[in-house]
């Protein structure tokens, strides 16, 4: 007899009527459905319980005019049986609620899922019963479920928000929330009705509530970004695509960044002409495709604040144009989040409402709502007559719609609502410590609200069922997420938040629209793709960060943390890999300067910056060359002498340009980057010598270079770091120049590979323990490694000038950069150190990929200019052609 069924005779005996099932499900909608559909392929017993009295879960209850789904739905639909795929078409490109009702209908009918469903049954309480290994799940209607495994499907949008205004129970007219319109309608005509929120109900319902009312009156506290949805028959572009091959679109869709088949936008904002990019956002915005404007504009769009500014001035423009009074059109855009940050709306007419004479908007910054009255509302200007009141003001969303299913209680007597007091906490936003063979689908710390859901939902799905098939194959019982697991995927998470705009916006993502909810980004920001692979690599890695239990087994336990690497540095490192390079090694020099050298072509420059000069210096034995790059400001300016990286051999003065340009910006300071010779051609001390020689030089001729007299900085990367290590130790015990301070990003400091960093960081972080045996063989003779010329660990380190060290966790060279900086620091040497958590070798000087590299050189500009004596921050306007006194540039300094 199977484990479930003993176990379900036991607990009915137990309890005399509970139902007896392998899992339960809260929610019958997308997610739901299509939970009942895999179980039930998957032999396990399952029951669905909603509180609504039929399928469609948020479709079932948002029935306010306008509703409508706001990605395509050609791609907003189930893609787990190809012949479901054909026996469907959908009328519109965004189908309106009543089609997407049908739709789940049509499923549930297709797949006979009703008779597994309990409906106007609401879950009451459920709790761990740790004896049995079983939840005990009270109802509101009919018997107790006793289940295995209990699953959420109650959809991240299903929690209405109440209001937040006084005297709401005063008032004597009629009272509606779009997210439980009345299924059978809402007479609006010759009504003074009010509607409360401009978000996306708000959005797609205002219009028609306009062509209803006999005023309608709009209270707005922030203005959100609306695009013209272009309703209408599906694209032929897009529908042609889908049926030349329908596999190939879906399994793009479930690798893309969005969950649409979209590809990487690769051109950055800076690469583009005003024309350009006025030619790009147009196509865009006559498209109506909201994922298409949102990734398809340019490459930096939704990760860099100026990048995606240009878009934002944009779609102002088209409001200014779209509303006549100006005073209106003016509260009507947003200046107070990047475009994005919070999910802009798709609209029919939005703008254009306002035109109309019977509707008013209030803008409830300048007079904020005191209290609604028995017969309308008052604000700090004026009292609004009103007949109707309709509250748009959204959802407790992700965690109030599971918090507000019922009171959930796990392991040891906890509490989820006690454990998420502080923000959710989650496993891949499917689980959470504490809390046995409990799933959440799409919950906080998943793609979810970020992506096309309907694809996210059937990875979740797959993912949990497959699980549990095959763990009740392997006779476990019991799977719950580790502390490390959890608090590592934590991490993630916030490291994931600073690679894109959403932190800088008071959004539902974050929780900030409900009154004392613990603010932070709640869905996962590293893409749909990246996401699935994260999942997969758990399970191929043997279930890593879970605790798996069962009677007649073995426990185990494969703890540990899936993701440590940044989200960008993991995205590029797996790029790297799928291309199957050759080592670098194995080209010989002449094929590795030609392969980087190509490499280098692919990459944009860097932001505009000042003139950029070229020249050549007299080195140590030999004229040098070298490359100016000068800030945007009239000069003078403090003078960095840079050295590039490539282990002695590689590169040359340009090969660094975007770190350059970027740290130009960053600083206000001018660049000098030299370009010192190479070996085998030129073996040790070659290199040294020439960067001590460049740099004297360049001390001597300041003025000629546009430079400020007095002490110059130094900084380098790699072997570059090396290099400018070097030349501070020369100039102390040569002479001069006189320097100022020293940064030294990820440097050579040492010629032993017998540190942890050597074996840890072996192989797989680009830069590779054998490629940098390579770099030492071609350039310095065994004999001559102790030498401080190459190895300045080795050499006297008092009484050099400041420092600031940078080490990367995922580098074989990280323990000799944090042992020179120590050395330094034991030494007197003011040093400060940046121990980059989850970033490689070439992470600071990647600057137009690696997007979380950006506070870390922020850091760096930082100390650079203290060394100089000048304030911290260079202001933002000296080096952009955005003045500091436009909307938005506070939200621009968080950016950077």
């Amino acid at each position: 007899m199977p484990d479930a069924m003993v176990a379900a005779r036991e607990s009915r005996a137990a309890s005399g009527t509970a139902q007896q099932v392998d899992v339960a499900v809260v929610g019958a909608g997308f997610a739901g459905l299509y939970l009942l559909h895999r179980l039930r392929k998957a032999g396990l017993s399952a029951v669905g319980l909603d509180e609504a009295g039929d399928v469609g879960g948020t479709w079932y209850w948002n029935r306010y005019p306008g509703a409508r789904c706001d990605i395509q739905t050609i791609d907003y639909s189930y893609t787990f049986d190809p012949e479901l795929d054909k026996a469907w078409t959908w009328s519109e490109k965004y189908a309106a609620q009543p089609e997407i009702l049908r739709y789940l209908g049509f499923v549930a009918d297709r797949y006979d899922l009703r008779r597994d469903i309990r409906f106007n049954t609401k879950v009451t309480e459920a709790k761990w019963d740790e004896t049995a290994e079983r939840w005990q799940l009270s109802t509101s209607n009919g018997a107790p479920v006793s289940c295995r495994h209990y699953i959420m499907a109650t959809g991240c949008l299903s929690a209405p928000k109440p209001p937040e205004i006084d005297g709401v129970k005063d008032f004597k007219g009629e009272i509606y929330f779009t997210g439980r319109w009345p299924h059978d309608g809402v007479n609006l005509a010759g009504k003074r009705v009010a509607v409360i929120g401009t978000g996306s109900s708000a959005i797609q319902s205002i219009p028609l509530i306009a062509e209803q009312a006999a005023h309608l009156t709009v209270f707005q506290r922030t203005p959100n970004f609306a695009l013209p949805a272009h309703n209408g028959p599906s694209p032929a572009d897009r529908r042609d695509l889908f049926q030349s091959d329908r596999a190939a679109y879906r399994e793009q869709a479930r690798q893309s960044m969005t969950g649409v088949p979209y590809p990487q936008q690769t051109v950055v904002s800076w690469q583009l002409s005003d024309t350009e990019r006025r030619e790009r956002f147009e196509r865009a915005w006559a498209a109506g495709d909201l994922v298409h404007i949102l990734t398809q504009l340019w490459a930096d769009q939704g990760v860099d604040f100026d990048g995606n500014a240009l878009i934002g001035e944009l779609i102002r423009e088209k409001i200014s144009a779209a509303v006549k009074d100006p005073e209106t059109a003016a509260a009507l855009m947003p200046h107070d989040h990047p475009f994005g940050a919070k999910r802009p709306c798709l609209d029919t007419n939005y703008y254009a409402t306002y035109n109309r004479p019977n509707v008013t908007l209030v803008n409830l910054r300048q007079e904020p709502i005191k209290a609604i009255t028995a017969g309308g509302i008052t604000t700090g200007k004026r009292n609004v007559d009103i007949d109707v009141i309709v509250f748009a003001t959204g959802f407790d969303a992700m965690t109030g719609a599971i918090r507000a299913v019922h009171p959930i209680t796990g392991r040891g007597g906890k509490s989820l609502t006690d454990v998420w007091a502080q923000g959710p906490q989650s496993y891949l936003g499917l689980t959470v410590e504490g809390f046995p063979n409990f799933f959440m689908i799409t919950g906080p710390g998943s793609p979810s609200v970020l992506s096309n859901m309907a694809v996210s939902i059937e990875q979740h799905v797959d993912w949990v069922v497959d699980r549990l098939k095959a763990l009740h194959d392997a006779g476990f019982t019991t799977v719950e997420p580790t502390e490390t697991a959890q608090a590592g995927w934590g991490r993630h998470m916030a490291d994931c938040s600073m690679v894109t705009l959403h932190r800088l916006a008071n959004t539902w993502y974050t929780g900030a629209n409900v009154p004392g909810k613990v603010q932070g980004l709640m869905p996962y920001t590293g893409g749909v793709g990246p996401y699935r692979s994260i999942c997969d690599e758990v399970t191929s890695r043997g279930m890593l960060g879970f605790k798996l239990t069962g009677p007649n087994v073995a426990a185990q336990c494969n703890d540990g943390e899936v993701v440590r690497l940044q989200p960008d540095v993991r995205l590029v490192l797996n790029l790297l890999g799928s291309l199957n390079l050759p080592p670098i090694e194995s080209m010989g020099a002449i094929g590795a300067r030609a392969f980087v050298d190509e490499f280098n072509k692919g990459r944009p420059a860097g932001r505009p910056i000042g003139d950029i000069v070229d020249g050549t210096l007299p080195g140590a034995d030999g004229p040098l060359p070298y490359r100016v790059y000068k800030p945007a400001t009239p000069g003078p300016h403090q003078v960095v002498v840079y050295f590039h990286g490539g282990g002695w051999v590689l590169g040359d003065e340009q090969s660094d340009e975007p770190f350059c340009r970027d740290m130009v910006r960053r600083t206000g300071m001018t660049f000098v980057s030299v370009g010192y010779r190479h070996a085998p051609e030129h073996r040790f001390p070659t290199a040294a010598e020439d960067g001590y020689a460049a740099t004297r030089w360049i001390a001597g001729h300041l003025t000629e270079l546009g430079g400020k007299p007095g002490p110059v900085l130094v900084a380098g990367w790699s072997a570059g770091g090396n290099i400018a290590a070097v030349t501070c130790q020369l100039a102390r015990d040569r002479g001069g120049p006189e320097i100022a301070g020293q940064l030294l990003v990820c440097p050579v400091t040492d010629c032993s590979f017998d540190r942890p960093s050597y074996n840890d960081n072996a192989a797989g972080y680009f830069l590779t323990r054998s490629l940098m045996y390579w770099f030492w063989d071609l350039y310095c003779a065994p004999a001559d490694r102790t030498d401080p010329r190459v190895s300045p660990l080795r050499g006297k380190v008092a009484g050099l000038p400041p420092a600031f060290v940078v080490t990367c966790e995922f580098d074989p060279l990280r323990d000799e950069g944090i042992a020179y900086a120590d050395a330094m620091a034991a030494a007197g040497v003011p040093v400060e150190q940046l121990k980059a958590h989850g970033h490689f070798h070439s992470s600071f000087a990647m600057v137009d990929v690696v997007i979380t590299g950006v506070q870390g050189r922020t850091q760096m500009a930082r100390a650079l200019r203290r060394f100089a004596g000048l304030p911290p921050e260079v202001s933002r306007g000296d080096e952009t052609s955005h003045g500091h006194d436009r909307p938005g540039h506070k939200i621009a300094a968080a950016a950077s």
